[in-house]
Parts: structure tokens; C-alpha cells; sequence
């Protein structure tokens, strides 16, 4: 499907353009992608997905089948050839700023600001908002788990049950940004450089004649990264049974039953047979607040592995996250746009958020126009693309998951609460604020909309 990513939009960006194009709408226009309101379990979003969102729009383009499949279609019946002739020869050509992946960010904050020609700004919208509404909502996710682990390691395991094979591939490198020790997901390595990690199957043990063969076959094909399923027929005969195998074992799984119970029990099996270093895996239906629990209770587990509820992030499964035209430039002059209606309403103009820190944590945003600077704040969106091309070269992934950790220990306890976190505080400067009143005066103060 890669090669038709520029088909991946909604029909409504492309007749915006192809309008844009008949009435000769050209000025340059910029969009802002935020999220409206946290949902309530959410103190903090981790930002997500930019890498990809630069990848799509460096590489944004319509081949001729594409071109071809558009001019039959209904909507465009009406539209000149030369809008056609157009499209063939479009590129992503705008400029892109953003918040580096990996920072934490709250709600009404551009995560991305995306400047130029409108009907190129447009088509990329419903790409955009996808890919950073998805990876960003799986990265908080893992960033919850990880903090309920408390210091244990959380291994990704949720491809089966992502929406979409390629979904499966984006959560896994989102749930690394998160934290996640490493993924099952084998694409996701060759792609991403994200660590693999995996045991075997219950099919495995059920097509040996017996467990302790099937364990036996497991070691003797992987002696150093064994890790034996216990749990197909009965959990604690499977850990006797390994523990008398008279042989070092890497580690043991259990997938399903009373995790706490269970895992204390084998524990005690694996100890007494001189295994010390075995290290427990457990899996099964986990999320972060199912992890708070064991981690609380000492469970002796080792690594949690976390599939369904974090590759979809399941409890807020999306973001209402948007993309918003802030600003126009036509006949040189900036005409500053915003929307007024109920509980839809934003701030236009291009804006900057600047993060003030106390004692090293961070204390409080503040959403401004773009031109003001605070000395004693931080700001954190960057440029990261010009005429459709990126800056830099993409981070290594690593080191975006080492951003994260290093803004994740920066965000106070309270905000990171898993129950009823406490709202973290975001203003907007009162030029800002100035600027909302004196546009919102000309468009519904006066009860015209004239430009």
C-alpha cells in the first residue's frame, strides 16, 4: 500500500483542492495539529509519529493510475484538466515545524505546524492527523505501563490484535518511544532497530508428544534464549517439570491464571531446583493498571508483556486530535484565521509554546504567537522541514526514546497518576489572547464575515 500513500486521504481534501485550484486560491496557509482536551485517564500525552509524518510528506505524490482513478470519479466531473495536469506534477513543497518525538505535551499545543501553498497543506491533513493521533496515543500508553512496572522491563506484544498489520508495525515502534524494552514484531526490528523479543507458542508444546520433550526441543534448538511456556495444561507442573530438566533456563512464561499467586509459587519451584537466575515472563490481558497491582504486591516477575491493550491503546483508543487553518498570506499581508463555534473554538495565528521548569521539573506551558520570547522559558516547537525537505536526518530511535525518558522523569508524579491525573497547567499570553478577541470582533462581533 506504501505506494499509494498519497491516496490515503479523504475525498473532501481533494475537492477543497481541486476548488482551491479552479478559483485560484494559491496563498500560502498555515495549519496547525493539535488535541483539543485530554481525555480524562490522560494527564499527559508522549509525542509520536513526526518521523513518519515527514517521511509521507517528503515523499507525497500521485502517479498516473491515481490521477486516472480521480478523473473518473463523480466529484470531478466538473473540474478542468489543467487541475489534473496539476497533480501530476505536485510535491509536498512547504516548510514544517514541530515538537521533537518523545516530549511530553498537553492539550490545545500544535504538536505539528505545517506552512504552505493551501491545496498542498490541505491533501495532507487526514494523513497526518492519522499517524500522529495513533503513534502518540500508543506512546502515552507505554509510557503508563512502563512507569506501573516500576523498573521492570515491558516487552511489546500486540501485532495480532492491532488494527491492521501496519498499525502493528507503528505501535511497536511507538510503544519503544514509550519505553518498552522491545517488540515481538519482526518488521518493526529490520525497520525501526527495535529490539525483538518472543518465547514460543502453546501449539509448540501441544505438537510434541509431550511437555517435557517440548521443552526439552525448545532448549536444545535456542540454549541461550529459551524462554519455555508453562501454562498450556497446568502452571505449576509445567515449572516442576522444567526445574527437573537439570539444565539453565533463560526464562519461563505464564499466560494466563492468577499471575500473582502463580508467579510466587514457580518462583519458590524454580528456586529450590538451584534456579535462581531463571527470570519469570508474564502476559495475558495486561495493562498498566493490572501491572501497578503485581508490581505493588512484589510480584516476582521479571518482564510484563503487553499486547492487546497497548498496540491499541485500548481505553482511549483515539485522540481528539485536529488540524486547523491559523493563518493565510494573501496580497502580502497575514490574515489570521479561527474557528468561534461551541467547544470547538481556537486561537489563530502561528504559535510557539514556551516550557517553564522549577527545580528541574517542568511547571507550566505557555502558548504564545510565534514571534514573542520568554528568556526564563523553553520553546518547543523547531523547524524540521523547509520546501519539503527535511533539516536533519532522522534521529536515531534510541535516541528519541531516550528524550522521552529524560521528559518523562522531568513531568511531576501527578500529572503521571494512572487514576484521576492532576491537570498540568497551560496558559496563553495575552497577546495571544489580544489577537483571539480581535479576530473573533471581526467575524462575529460585527455579525459579517468579510475578509
Amino acid at each position: 500500500m506504501a505506494e499509494f500513500e498519497a491516496l490515503l486521504t479523504d475525498l473532501y481534501e481533494l475537492t477543497m483542492a481541486a476548488g482551491y485550484f479552479t478559483h485560484r486560491i494559491a496563498s500560502r496557509a498555515t495549519f496547525e495539529l493539535f488535541v483539543r482536551s485530554l481525555p480524562p485517564e490522560r494527564g499527559f500525552l508522549l509525542a509520536c509519529g513526526l518521523e513518519s509524518a515527514l517521511d509521507y510528506l517528503e515523499k507525497f505524490h500521485f502517479e498516473e493510475e491515481e490521477i486516472a482513478f480521480f478523473r473518473r470519479q463523480p466529484a470531478f466531473r466538473s473540474i478542468p484538466d489543467a487541475f489534473f495536469d496539476y497533480l501530476a506534477k505536485l510535491r509536498f513543497t512547504g516548510d514544517v515545524s514541530a515538537i521533537p518525538e518523545g516530549t511530553v505535551v498537553f492539550a490545545e499545543e500544535p504538536l505539528l505546524q505545517v506552512t504552505a501553498p493551501i491545496a498542498e497543506a490541505q491533501i495532507v491533513e487526514t494523513y497526518l492527523l492519522s499517524v500522529l493521533n495513533f503513534e502518540t496515543s500508543v506512546a502515552t500508553k507505554a509510557a503508563r505501563t512502563v512507569r506501573a512496572a516500576a523498573g521492570k522491563d515491558v516487552l511489546e506484544f500486540g501485532t495480532r490484535r492491532a488494527q491492521g498489520p501496519e498499525a502493528g508495525v507503528r505501535a511497536a515502534r511507538a510503544a519503544y518511544v514509550g519505553g518498552c524494552a522491545a517488540t515481538s514484531n519482526v518488521l518493526a526490528g529490520f525497520l525501526y532497530g527495535v529490539p525483538l523479543a518472543g518465547t514460543a507458542a502453546h501449539s509448540w508444546t501441544q505438537a510434541f508428544a509431550s511437555e517435557r520433550e517440548s521443552f526439552e526441543a525448545l532448549l536444545e534448538s535456542f540454549p541461550d534464549t529459551a524462554i519455555l511456556l508453562i501454562d498450556t495444561y497446568d502452571a505449576l507442573t509445567g515449572a516442576a517439570m522444567a526445574a527437573s530438566l537439570g539444565r539453565q533456563i533463560r526464562g519461563i512464561r505464564l499466560d494466563s491464571g492468577n499471575l500473582l499467586e502463580q508467579s510466587r509459587r514457580v518462583r519458590q519451584i524454580l528456586d529450590r531446583a538451584g534456579l535462581t537466575e531463571t527470570k519469570i515472563v508474564a502476559s495475558g490481558d495486561l495493562n498498566e493498571h493490572k501491572v501497578q497491582k503485581l508490581a505493588a504486591a512484589s510480584a516476582p516477575i521479571d518482564y510484563f508483556g503487553v499486547g492487546t491493550e497497548l498496540a491499541t491503546s485500548r481505553d482511549v483508543p483515539a485522540l481528539n486530535v485536529v488540524y486547523k487553518l491559523v493563518e493565510m498570506e494573501q496580497a502580502g499581508q497575514v490574515k489570521y484565521k479561527a474557528k468561534f463555534s461551541e467547544h470547538k473554538a481556537y486561537a489563530p495565528g502561528r504559535k510557539q509554546i514556551f516550557r517553564f521548569s522549577s527545580g528541574g521539573l517542568y511547571e507550566r506551558d505557555l502558548l504564545a504567537r510565534v514571534e514573542e520570547t520568554y528568556a526564563d522559558g523553553t520553546p518547543l516547537l523547531e523547524p524540521v522541514m523547509k520546501n519539503g525537505k527535511r533539516m536533519k536526518p532522522p534521529a536515531p530511535l534510541a535516541e528519541i526514546r531516550a528524550h522521552a525518558q529524560a521528559n518523562l522523569a522531568r513531568l511531576p508524579a501527578p500529572y503521571q497518576s494512572l487514576e484521576s491525573p492532576e491537570a498540568y497547567r497551560v496558559e496563553k499570553s495575552r497577546t495571544l489572547e489580544e489577537l483571539a478577541s480581535q479576530v473573533r470582533e471581526h467575524y462575529v462581533g460585527t455579525g459579517t464575515t468579510r475578509q
